[in-house]
């Protein structure tokens, strides 16, 4: 200790102790990877649609600060901002199929992933736009073995056009990346706290729920994520978590493990 003071004086030895103290008392992810589902709604406003940089640039920081924490992220986006393909269904069902439709919404995926990557980009993050249809002017194929690299490395992954396939939302899709890449938590990023027993917005008495197993959300049909993608998680024991993702740091704390939003996983022992 003496040495040290002498070689680099008093202060510089307080401030060389408090940098070690940082560094040894910094709080550390709860998780090693994470997938984040994020809608289109997101990208924009409420009420609004399209794209406003101006919420795509908060969400990018939410996202740096949980990758900064040590914990690869993979990003999972929808494009209900810009497209859905159920919209073209009824009336407009003569003149466009329900395929095509479904085409149409992944691609407006690739443009909320291109805005995204361009904002985490501008605030100096490592990147990397994965498309599940190749277009190779403005993405990489998404490669399950290239992603998982990716993310070794540091670097923020966005999987755009969901699965590549129509009839799939991006919540299942969400599911299966998280699978492939071997995640530790599915984050579904939403516009309310978490998993209510009602609309909260319709019901002010709707009761939020801060733990559940798959089978109560399947069985009581709660709007968290579509049927097909919950049972892909519980068939392979991966849990999720719901949260408001307007509430200003709740990424970074769901990564932390701090109780934020709904844990969904298997059914406690009693």
């Amino acid at each position: 200790m003496p040495r040290l003071s002498w070689l680099c004086g008093e202060r510089g030895f307080k401030t060389l102790c408090e940098r070690i103290n940082l560094l040894m008392t910094t709080e550390q992810p709860a998780y090693r990877r994470v997938v984040l589902k994020l809608s289109g709604e997101s990208f924009c406003h409420a009420g609004e649609r399209g794209i406003s940089m101006d919420a795509v640039t908060l969400m990018a920081r939410q996202i740096i600060r949980a990758s900064k924490l040590g914990c690869q992220v993979a990003v999972v986006i929808g494009g209900g901002n810009i497209l859905r393909g159920a919209q073209f269904k009824g009336r407009h069902g003569d003149h466009i199929q329900e395929a095509t439709a479904h085409y149409m919404g992944m691609l407006a995926t690739v443009i909320n992933g291109l805005a995204l990557q361009d904002a985490l980009e501008s605030l100096g993050a490592d990147t990397r736009l994965m498309s599940a249809i190749r277009m190779d002017g403005v993405a990489e194929p998404y490669i399950r073995r290239r992603a998982r690299r990716h993310l070794e490395k540091g670097r923020i992954v966005i999987l755009a056009a969901g699965t590549g396939s129509p009839f799939v939302t991006t919540d299942t899709a969400a599911a299966q990346r998280a699978l492939e890449l071997e995640a530790d938590i599915l984050l579904k990023a939403t516009q309310v706290d978490g998993v209510y027993s009602d609309d909260p917005k319709k019901n002010p008495h709707a009761v939020l729920y801060r733990q559940l197993d798959y089978n109560t959300v399947r069985e009581q049909n709660l709007r968290v994520m579509d049927q097909t993608a919950i049972a892909q998680c519980m068939e392979h024991d991966m849990p999720i978590l719901v949260f408001n993702f307007l509430t200003e740091g709740n990424i970074e704390r769901a990564v932390r493990g701090e109780r934020v939003g709904t844990l969904i996983g298997r059914k406690l022992e009693d």
